[in-house]
């Protein structure tokens, strides 16, 4: 059963939207007027919603679809990490889970996994507990996943990877969880391989692209 939402909702979004759109483009405006949405309002509206929306303290930051390329390399990412974790007690996720940050923070990664048990909500919409997450970058994205986002992930106790993929080139920015904080590394060309130790698997960067002209 979907949960209910005040329709006034609607009047917030758009003005959260605009405010959106133009905080994208690197310009500032005053927003106090605009009356932020509780987390309990939040999810009750991206949940009766066509479209996903994040939430970020308050604000409301929708989610916009992909490329053919964007596509391509999360089902490829997703699908060797499948094959790769068959067995194990590590299962891969699609971008239609909600991940919880924070209290008062919530994304759509484009894939993650969790190992062990999966902490959730009681309907099991929202993951508390992700072990990595992976990002495929996009023109309007990639500040974000790489600054922003990458902040927010890595506040996430039971993170140990994430994966900031480039759709453009073979790239890829690996940052693991070590004893003295996050390290991160960069892996380029199609020969790279990427080693998961957390995961105890490799990803090669050719199947990661595969299908996709660079």
């Amino acid at each position: 059963m979907r949960l209910q939402f005040d329709e006034n909702l609607l009047v917030i979004l758009k003005l959260q939207m605009a405010f959106s759109v133009i905080r994208l483009k690197g310009q500032t405006m005053a927003i106090d007027s605009i009356r932020q949405m509780t987390v309990e309002e939040y999810i009750a509206f991206d949940e009766a919603s066509e479209v996903r929306y994040e939430y970020i303290d308050g604000e409301i930051i929708p989610v916009s679809g992909g490329t053919m390329h964007h596509g391509i390399i999360m089902a490829n990412a997703m699908g060797i990490l499948w094959q790769l974790l068959k067995g194990s007690d590590c299962r891969v996720i699609s971008s239609d889970m909600r991940n919880r940050v924070s209290p008062t923070r919530y994304l759509y990664p484009d894939f993650c996994v969790v190992c062990g048990n999966a902490a959730t909500d009681e309907r099991a919409v929202t993951l508390w507990n992700p072990t990595l997450v992976g990002e495929v970058t996009s023109p309007s994205s990639i500040d974000r996943d790489r600054g922003e986002k990458r902040r927010f992930y890595q506040s996430i106790a039971s993170l140990q990877i994430y994966l900031v993929i480039d759709q453009f080139q073979a790239h890829v920015e690996v940052d693991s969880r070590q004893e003295g904080g996050w390290q991160t590394k960069e892996y380029a060309g199609l020969d790279a391989v990427i080693p998961l130790p957390a995961l105890d698997c490799e990803l090669p960067l050719a199947e990661i692209y595969a299908g996709i002209e660079l």
